[in-house]
This record gives structure tokens, sequence and C-alpha cells, in this order.
């Protein structure tokens, strides 16, 4: 099975926990980016829910607009993937914050999670594509090797 869905606007990455007033808390922005990729996956997957134990594969592309100031050519370059972002969000932050979205959600728990891609990549409309799968055919899920 595999499920595919967007995210549309700017890629943002997992913030650290902080502290204060002697506890430890998500940041308020990751929480909302959280609650967003929750919501997005539900309304374009059908809430599909992936089997406990079988391993995914998650593939990510996040994508961002070039400045708005960016001269025609490097934009060319820039929309071709001749030039990639190198700037933050950390492909990791991104790959953490939308596997730790969807635990309860898309499968039980993001250890299910056996292979992983993140891309970043400049387009016209910045959003972030992912992908997951069973790493293992489904026919084959169960049977005896």
């Amino acid at each position: 099975m595999n499920v595919e869905f967007e995210i549309i606007g700017k890629p943002q990455g997992k913030a650290r926990a902080r502290t204060g007033k002697g506890r430890t808390y998500t940041p308020e922005q990751t929480v909302l980016y959280e609650n967003l990729v929750k919501m997005e996956y539900l309304r374009q997957c059908d809430g599909f829910r992936f089997k406990e134990d079988v391993p995914l594969r998650m593939e990510i592309d996040a994508i961002f607009e070039p400045l708005k100031d960016t001269p025609k050519k490097t934009r060319a370059l820039m929309l071709s993937d001749r030039i990639l972002p190198l700037k933050k969000p950390d492909v990791d932050n991104i790959a953490k914050v939308i596997a730790d979205s969807l635990n309860g959600v898309a499968y039980k728990d993001d250890s299910q999670i056996a292979s992983m891609l993140v891309n970043k990549y400049y387009g016209e409309q910045a959003a972030v594509n992912v992908r997951i799968s069973n790493v293992i055919p489904c026919d084959m899920i169960g049977d005896e090797p």
C-alpha cells in the first residue's frame, strides 16, 4: 500500500523542546505544524492506517520558493534543480516533524519507518510532499519466507 499527501506552505522542521517554569514543552510553532500535517494526512489519505509491525518507507520532498528578488537566471537554475536549497530547516528536522506528527495516525509509531529519503528542492510553490509505503509488498506480509 502507498499513500501520498501534500502540505502547502513553507517546510518546517521540528524545533527543540524548550524548558520554562519548571517544565519541558514543545514550542507552539511546532505543535501547530504537527497538527497541520495530521489534518492534511487524514484529509488526503482518508485516515488510512498502516498495519502495526510492518516496516515502512517514507519519502519527503521539501519544496522552497526562491526569494522574490532572485535574479531570473539564478531563479531558472533553482527551478531546474541545478541549484538546491542550502538553508534551514535541516533535512533531519523536516523528517522528524513529519514522522512524529503521524504517530498514532498513519502508523502506530515512527519506529516502523525502516527507510527514509528526504530531499530539498526549489519550486514555484512552497510545500512538503510525503509518500509512505510498505517496504515489503502487501501480498508478502505474513507469509512464511
